[in-house]
């Protein structure tokens, strides 16, 4: 007597890597096919750009000093007032070796001081 073998089910895996592959296949495709610069168009350079603070900005030291137009400022309330703050974004430009937790702690006591919106002034390489 012969025994039938119990057919089981396997996954398609195949079936949905070859999914998978196509659809990566078609991104690459779509995207080369954008339409590109014009040729004769040449392009504006900031990499000579020196990089300054904005001028009406909040300067923090990687110690957690606090300075407005290069002056020192003890706290968010002195900060507001040196600004004349009234509404809009208060720009923060941190050092960046000042401890994450110390710019969200000065972010939170901006916002409390009456800060509307607070942003932080990075600097952009493009390389």
């Amino acid at each position: 007597m012969i025994r039938k073998r119990k057919k089981t089910e396997r996954e398609p895996t195949i079936a949905l890597i070859n999914i998978v592959f196509l659809m990566l296949v078609f991104f690459l495709v779509a995207g080369t096919v954008a339409r590109s610069v014009d040729t004769g168009l040449t392009l504006v350079q900031t990499s000579e750009l020196q990089g300054n603070a904005p001028a009406d900005a909040l300067v923090v030291y990687p110690d957690g000093r606090l300075s407005v137009f290069a002056e020192p400022v003890a706290d968010a309330a002195e900060v507001l007032t040196k600004l004349n703050y009234e509404t809009g974004p208060l720009r923060i430009v941190p050092d960046r070796n000042l401890p994450a937790k110390d710019l969200v702690r000065i972010g939170a006591d901006l916002r409390a001081a009456g800060a509307e919106k607070v942003l932080i002034v990075t600097e952009r390489a493009l390389q």
